[in-house]
């Protein structure tokens, strides 16, 4: 498992010997007028890495891509969780103001009007509401995954892709790295802060490749964890058992992730997001499908034979 800390502590003597860089404000400036002048993100980064290529001995480490691409899959995560409550605020602000409309609309309308069976319906349309509410609470632990294809709970929230598991959780405003507690093992994961209980302490759902696995703390507010499935082709229904559960036959995959897998690959999760589909809709799966067609074939060449009690396995 290998760690992206904040690099601040360990390098402060450093920075007091030798004041390489202005303050912060100077810095969002200089790199903002840099990528102004190189047009982009990409060439900046590009003209970053070389860099670094050339000045430092960063790429002589064999780890030095993984740890470059755990830190991108980190920013990506943090953004993925900001675009949800953005959509959240959104959608809680909608809600109010239709909700706000129709006790409007009721208030206009004089009780007296409305005709007896009328309110009988709404009361008992009221009491249906509740027993369903009952009724979903009752199903489980199962729910519909986030924009992200995980769920976002009271203590931290995930995303997921084929390959990796992203988690975010939510820390003080300031949290350093040495105050965290994050330990990854192959299949148990726990996380918190020194001195108070976990935050996530359970067996995960899968096993996961411990030398794959990041965590950094980003912007001091937020944990964001990297865990590399050991089997990537495989949806996780959670992070660690016994949590909330999403619903996998409702996962979906970005079409732009699919275009980057290699051909084998892809055939693959194309073909469990047919079976998924086909489930939802209560038919056959491909493998089902596949074995229908050639029990037929096989009638077809044998019609001698009695199939009346014949079984797909």
């Amino acid at each position: 498992m290998a760690i992206i800390s904040d690099f601040q502590d360990e390098e402060a003597p450093r920075r007091r010997q030798q004041p390489l860089v202005p303050a912060a404000d100077g810095d969002e400036e200089a790199l903002a007028s840099v990528l102004e002048r190189k047009g982009g993100a990409i060439p900046f980064l590009h003209a970053a890495i070389e860099v670094v290529r050339r000045r430092s001995d960063l790429f002589r480490d064999p780890s030095a891509v993984s740890r470059v691409t755990a830190m991108a899959s980190a920013a990506r995560a943090q953004v993925e969780a900001e675009e949800r409550m953005a959509r959240e605020t959104k959608r809680k602000a909608e809600e109010a103001d239709r909700k706000a409309a129709e006790e409007e609309r009721k208030a206009k309308a004089p009780a007296e009007d409305k005709p007896e069976s009328s309110v009988v319906t709404e009361e008992l349309d009221s009491s249906a509401g509740k027993n369903n509410m009952e009724v979903e609470k009752e199903e489980g632990n199962v729910r519909k995954p986030n924009a992200g294809n995980g769920l976002d709970l009271e203590n931290y929230s995930w995303t997921q892709q084929l390959p990796e598991v992203n988690v975010t959780v939510p820390v003080p405003q300031g949290t350093k790295s040495r105050f965290v507690i994050c330990d990854i093992k192959k299949d148990h994961l726990k996380v918190g802060l020194k001195g108070q209980p976990p935050i996530i302490d359970g067996e995960l759902y899968k096993p996961v490749k411990v030398d794959d696995c990041f965590w950094s703390i980003e912007d001091g507010k937020s944990l964001s964890i990297l865990l590399t499935k050991k089997d990537q082709m495989e949806w996780w229904r959670s992070v660690v058992k016994g949590d909330p559960e999403v619903d996998t036959q409702k996962v979906e995959p970005e079409n732009s992730k699919l275009a980057d897998l290699d051909p084998e690959t892809r055939q693959t999760v194309e073909k469990m997001m047919f079976d998924q589909r086909q489930k939802q809709m209560g038919l056959p799966t491909s493998d089902e499908m596949q074995k229908q067609e050639m029990l037929k074939k096989f009638m077809d060449q044998h019609p001698e034979m009695d199939f009346s009690r014949a079984k797909l396995a």
